[in-house]
């Protein structure tokens, strides 16, 4: 029994390095790569210019950070809380960001 369990079990691993060897063929020969074939869409192929929350520092993609709209200027935010803290500012000058700078 111990030795059909240890056969079982060397058959699943040497199927699946098979299947990771063809796969690596698959993704040369397409140039595609598994992130780009992956299920999830918000997570983009190409590299994306992120913009900086002017509240709390954090760098985020435009596409999917929430906005306002300053006079002229667009600005964006990593969180609700981040955008009524730039609401609830005194008028003038906004905040700087707090935390690191990279």
């Amino acid at each position: 029994m111990a030795r059909l369990l240890l056969v079982l079990v060397l058959c699943i691993v040497v199927a699946r390095m098979f299947w990771r060897v063809v796969d690596g063929i698959i993704e040369g020969a397409t140039g595609r790569s598994r992130a780009s074939r992956s299920r999830r869409p918000e997570v983009p192929s190409q590299g994306v210019q992120m913009v900086r929350d002017p509240v709390c520092g954090t760098f985020v993609v435009p596409d999917s950070a929430l906005t306002v709209v300053d006079g002229r200027a667009r600005l964006y935010f990593c969180s609700t809380t981040c955008r009524d803290r730039y609401r609830s500012r005194p008028s003038g000058r906004p905040e700087p960001p707090v935390g690191r700078t990279a």
